[in-house]
């Protein structure tokens, strides 16, 4: 059921940085905001873009297929990011899909919406600059990954980032806050299964980290680090 969000809500999402109270009353009153069960596809690759999606709470998977139907793990979303929005301002469809992994709750604006509130805010319109170059600068710094590091440091670098946006101290390490399976790690990290399993497995013996039933916890942090950046002691 689509409802209006509370300005309040709004405040905490990166698109709205800066902006005073009664612009985000103003962004509000044009914006829809939905629940949505784990596992719902908000868009799918290729399908013509009509919103900017923001979001509020929860966890979305956003991921891209070849020709082959061969899938990369873009990244994970988390409450706070935009996303879906490069497609308005490139060929209007979507070049990747967006499926929640965790109950959410995902607020967007239609094109024609957001296109009028950058008109009368442009302070948006600085944002949006700069959540996609930040964007930009992580797919850069991915794609040196692939072609410089062995797979050990970038899967370590695949858990640090994760850890950085979703991990949640607990009682010896570092816990990510939502399900990670290890064919996720694979995507992002340009991988087969079978080598992440077997470093997983690896790093587990070690006790760098342990998993249960799709969650990761992250034991040594600092040897992650190391090993992130090629200094693998033990």
């Amino acid at each position: 059921m689509n409802t209006v969000p509370n300005p309040a809500d709004l405040q905490h999402l990166d698109l709205f940085t800066d902006l005073p109270e009664a612009a985000l009353a103003a962004i509000a009153r044009e914006a829809r905001v939905r629940k949505l069960p784990k596992g719902t596809v908000i868009f799918t690759q290729g399908r013509r873009a009509g919103f900017c999606h923001a979001l509020i709470k929860g966890r979305v998977r956003i991921s891209q297929a070849d020709g082959t139907g061969a899938q990369l793990l873009v990244r994970f979303i988390g409450p706070g990011d935009m996303f879906g929005t490069m497609a308005l301002f490139t060929d209007g469809r979507y070049p990747a899909e967006a499926v929640t992994v965790l109950d959410s709750v995902e607020v967007s604006w239609s094109e024609a919406a957001l296109r009028n509130l950058m008109r009368v805010y442009p302070q948006i319109g600085l944002n949006i600059i700069g959540i996609l170059g930040a964007r930009i600068r992580e797919v850069q710094e991915r794609l040196r990954e692939m072609s410089t590091q062995r797979v050990e440091c970038r899967i370590a670098n695949a858990l640090l980032r994760l850890a950085e946006r979703a991990g949640q101290p607990v009682a010896g390490g570092t816990a990510i806050s939502f399900p990670v399976m290890r064919r996720d790690l694979a995507e992002m990290c340009g991988a087969t299964l079978h080598t992440v399993s077997r470093v997983l497995t690896a790093w587990q013996k070690r006790k760098l980290l342990t998993t249960t039933r799709q969650h990761l916890t992250i034991r040594r942090m600092a040897t992650l680090r190391e090993i992130a950046l090629h200094q693998l002691v033990e």
